[in-house]
Parts: structure tokens; C-alpha cells; sequence
């Protein structure tokens, strides 16, 4: 990894997100794009970059070629940066991790992002994902927040993964982070399959909103909920041009709505409580 500065921030997080299989509709790199631009008209601050040759694979993540207002050619490179956010409104400063999935060395990769992560004195990890699901858009989105260590499970009031199958680089870095004792957190959210082919804020939206959760802080959505609700019309548009679809959709809907209200909990009360006095303290 090439370091370029090392600017001092205020106990951060690192939140991290990776383009392709951990990233649905990229709702996952949306999550991150949105926290750096929320508090500064600045832009943030390119602190690392990974080396491109020795994680990726070229025939799988290709170079795109691109020109410039002048006509020249340039090539830009699959990759993995990482920013300085700023947020002088919370006790946190932010280290993103943006980039794309890599292909070879995972354990390598893992261990590069933790050394600068314990460089930075990190406070806590946060990895965002947005995975397929039988899920409907026009309901709240599901998010899943998990960590490996039960202690940290307790104080956060999350789950401990029970997850077992195929995973992606976030799930070798959550195993790195219990290895190192490392404090780190999963963000999983489910994006409706049948409607993953465009971006999604609205499932970026509910990834915003439990960072708040996690961390009992309130990020500025700015124009997140338009973006949300014009997202949402487009698909309503689409279902009313094809019943089948119409018609499963409404059984997702029904099958949502009974499981959410059978699974309420004092605890769920409680967060939405405390998101929305938060908010109204802010304003």
C-alpha cells in the first residue's frame, strides 16, 4: 500500500465497501460515496492507495480507457483508495475504504488495510454489503448488523454472525479483525433481486441510517430521500407493465408485512425512537 499522507483525525471509523459480489446494486460503494460527501464542500482526502498488480486480476477487472476534455488518452486502473472524511459535527472522523473486490492475495490485502487501519488508531471497523433477496421495494429495507465477538455483539446490541458459506473479501477482513481483536461491525442490507440492475439509495438510505444505529450519531441524507422515493416510483412504473411481476411482488409485500409485525420488538421501538429524537436534536 502506498501511503501518501497520514493526516490526524479524531478517533475514526473506518467504514468499507467493495464494488462487484459484495455490492447488490450498488447500494454498498453508494453508502460510502454518500458518507464523503456529507459534511465538507471539500474533497476528501486521498490518504492510500492498494497497488493494483499485486491484488487484481486485469482479465477480470479490466483498465477503462478514458479521454479527457483535450482529447488525451488515459487508462484508469481497478483499485483500492482510501479517504480522510472529516466530520466536525461528531466526536468521529471517518477513514473510507472504497474500491473494487480484488481477485488474489485476500489474506495479504486483509492484513495491508489492518496495519493502516492500527496506524490511524482506528476506533472501530464497519463493513457495508448489500446482498439479493426476496425482498420488496416498496417496504422498509432490511439490514443485517452482525460482528464475530460476542462482548462487542453485547455493547452494540447486535447479532453474532451464524453465517456459513461463500463469502467475500469483507468477510476475510471481519475474520482478520477477530484474529487481531480487532472491534469491527457488518452491515448487510437486502436489495429486492428483481429490481438490482440500477443503483439503489434507497437501500444506501438504510445503510445510512444504521451507521446511525451503530454509532447513536445522525448523518446528513441531503437529497438520499428524494433520490429514495423517485427510485421507488421507477419501479412501480416497471411492475405495472408486467403482472407476473405485479403479482409476486404483492405476495413479498404480504409475507413482509406479517413477519414484521409478528417480529417487532421493544428494541426496534426503542432504535426508531432514537433516531428520530437525534434528527429532531440536529434540526
Amino acid at each position: 500500500m502506498e501511503l501518501l499522507q497520514i493526516p490526524v483525525l479524531r478517533s475514526p471509523v473506518m467504514v468499507i465497501a467493495f464494488s462487484g459480489w459484495n455490492d447488490a446494486a450498488e447500494a454498498a460503494t453508494g453508502t460510502v460515496t454518500h458518507l464523503m460527501n456529507s459534511w465538507s464542500n471539500e474533497d476528501p482526502e486521498l490518504m492510500a492507495e492498494v497497488n493494483p498488480e499485486e491484488f487484481y486480476d486485469f482479465q477480470v477487472n479490466r483498465p477503462l480507457v478514458g479521454l479527457d476534455e483535450s482529447g488525451s488518452r488515459s487508462l484508469t486502473w481497478p483499485g483500492t483508495q482510501v479517504f480522510a472524511v472529516r466530520a466536525p459535527e461528531l466526536e468521529h472522523d471517518f477513514v473510507i475504504v472504497r474500491g473494487v473486490e480484488p481477485s488474489l492475495k485476500w489474506k495479504t490485502f486483509a492484513h495491508e488495510i489492518l496495519d493502516l487501519a492500527d496506524d490511524l488508531e482506528v476506533d472501530l471497523i464497519i463493513s457495508v454489503g448489500s446482498m439479493l433477496a426476496d425482498a420488496p421495494h416498496s417496504r422498509p429495507i432490511s439490514v443485517m448488523s452482525t460482528c464475530t465477538n460476542p462482548n462487542l455483539a453485547k455493547r452494540f446490541n447486535i447479532e453474532v454472525s451464524k453465517y456459513e458459506g461463500p463469502t467475500g473479501i469483507l468477510g476475510v477482513i471481519a475474520d482478520a479483525c477477530l484474529r487481531r481483536g480487532t472491534d469491527a461491525v457488518s452491515l448487510w442490507a437486502a436489495v429486492p433481486h428483481y429490481a438490482s440492475s440500477s443503483p439503489s439509495p434507497k437501500v444506501s438510505l438504510a445503510l445510512i441510517n444504521s451507521l446511525e444505529d451503530v454509532l447513536e450519531i445522525s448523518i446528513p441524507v441531503k437529497d438520499l430521500g428524494e433520490k429514495s422515493l423517485a427510485w421507488e416510483n421507477e419501479v412501480n412504473a416497471l411492475m405495472a407493465e408486467d403482472t407476473e411481476i405485479n403479482e409476486y411482488v404483492k405476495a413479498l409485500e404480504e409475507s413482509k408485512d406479517s413477519k414484521q409485525f409478528s417480529d417487532v420488538s421493544g428494541d426496534e421501538i426503542a432504535r426508531e425512537l432514537s433516531r428520530f429524537l437525534r434528527r429532531q436534536s440536529d434540526n
